[in-house]
């Protein structure tokens, strides 16, 4: 089913509020991705046909903002900040250590499917590095000031908690 059949009343509210139909991509894959964490081919292509541009304009959008994917990943994406500020005060070696300690390299999902990580440019936390957004569906938060050791008891509590993938 399409984006437009499946939410037509949320479509339709998106393009009201738009005088220029294009300002509506980013509430559209907004809520293309709102149901599976990631944006698809075919949604990005029926934006696109919607929007009257390329497909390619809206994958660059999805490409270049850290909360929209392409891809399906963990319960949990742990998104670490890898720019030259951040990686001056430790960074990528916290983001190398963290991979060790879970399992996994940048970009996979650890085996129990609960968190995939990644390395993004820029949350704006420059002097609170090793810092890193946690995303959970709608849920953005953010994590300063971390440490390895601090960053795996995180882990461990999302564990706890009963969050792990089904």
């Amino acid at each position: 089913m399409s984006l437009k059949e499946k939410y037509s009343e949320e479509v339709n509210a998106i393009f009201a509020k738009y005088e220029n139909k294009r300002s509506a991509v980013m509430p559209l894959l907004y809520l293309a991705q709102r149901e599976g964490g990631y944006v698809t081919k075919e949604s990005m292509a029926e934006i696109a046909e919607m929007l009257e541009i390329e497909t390619t304009e809206v994958a660059s959008i999805v490409g270049f903002y850290s909360l929209y994917h392409d891809e399906k990943a963990g319960k949990y994406r742990m998104q670490v900040c890898a720019d030259l500020p951040c990686a001056l005060r430790g960074a990528d070696k916290f983001l190398e250590s963290l991979c060790q300690n879970l399992g996994v390299k940048v970009g996979e999902t650890t085996s129990d499917g609960l968190v995939t990580v990644e390395s993004v440019m820029c949350l704006a936390g420059c002097d609170k590095a090793p810092m890193f957004q946690l995303q959970e569906g709608d849920r953005v938060t953010y994590h300063e000031n971390m440490t390895v050791d601090r960053t795996m008891e995180l882990v461990e509590a999302l564990k706890a908690a009963g969050k792990e993938v089904k």
